[in-house]
């Protein structure tokens, strides 16, 4: 979508400045196309600046009384690198604990282009705090860049790693299941530790960056998917369709609450981009799910 509005905007200059030939009414429409497109364009670059707060509440039996208001914060595709300082790092943590969560969920790719940045990230992540626990998994972009040294900041800094792993959340008597699977591209999937010791009447909250991983769970106990990797489709045609989602599914897990035959998915838009550091019509968001008991 970048690429089209720049030849445009070469297009139209080319036009303006040949003498002769259009009338001044032409000229004029053609000014104001140009400035539309060289605003257009710098909008593309202020979005991925524009972090809001997307809350939604999550409704099921499954939800035990005493998780009834349990905030969950879930946040992915952060990519600090060389377009995501570590200060943007350090204003989301401060964003993420201004909300007070019970919970706090990582998605994966941390980092963006070089291992030299997941250390940086880390020192930022440690400061989140969450009286129920901090958890995560990687995304593809952590094991291009540097997994181990990725799991061993992430253990430094107090993030539980779900990757092919599962933990039960106590609160009072009562309990709920969270567990993850690797990245779908770069990694294994392992959902039986996840699903082992649980049956139908349990919570259970799976985290995998890719949300292609839907396709393939086989029960319905798992009642809720936190995934990232899309983007959102990062540059969006006004946000209803995007030209490149990354997932095997067209636009079906490009964002939103998605229901599917075995489980209901969250999928982000994430926070940070890759190259070109661009949105448009898909702002960067912290995901807050609210647990409601019905």
């Amino acid at each position: 979508m970048i690429e089209p509005l720049l030849f445009l905007i070469i297009f139209i200059a080319l036009l303006l400045f040949t003498s002769g030939i259009f009338l001044k009414k032409l000229r004029k429409v053609l000014l104001g196309l140009l400035m539309s497109c060289f605003l257009l364009l710098g909008y593309t670059f202020i979005e991925p600046y524009w972090l809001i707060v997307n809350t939604i509440p999550f409704v099921s039996s499954d939800i035990p009384p005493s998780f009834d208001g349990t905030t969950i914060v879930f946040v992915s595709d952060i990519h600090h690198g060389p377009f995501f300082g570590r200060w943007r790092v350090a204003n989301l943590v401060e964003r993420i604990n201004r909300l007070q969560p019970d919970i706090v969920v990582f998605g994966g790719d941390y980092v963006h282009r070089h291992a030299k940045y997941i250390v940086p990230c880390f020192k930022e992540l440690r400061h989140v705090t969450a009286p129920l626990g901090v958890f995560g998994v990687l995304g593809n972009h952590d094991h291009w860049e540097d997994a181990e040294l990725t799991r061993q900041q992430m253990s430094r800094a107090g993030i539980t790693i779900l990757d092919n792993l599962a933990t039960w959340i106590v609160q009072g008597q009562e309990r709920i299941k969270i567990g993850g699977v690797g990245d779908l591209w770069e990694d294994l999937q392992d959902v039986r530790p996840t699903l082992e010791d649980t049956d139908d009447s349990d919570f259970v909250i799976l985290v995998s960056h890719n949300p292609d991983y839907a396709e393939f769970i086989p029960t319905r106990n798992i009642d809720l998917m936190l995934c990232g990797h899309t983007h959102g489709g990062q540059v969006t045609f006004f946000g209803k369709w995007a030209p490149f989602v990354p997932s095997q599914y067209g636009q079906k897990y490009r964002y939103g609450l998605i229901e599917t035959p075995k489980t209901r998915v969250i999928v982000t838009k994430g926070v940070g981009t890759v190259t070109p550091p661009v949105r448009f019509f898909a702002r960067p968001e912290i995901v807050e799910v609210k647990l409601k008991h019905e």
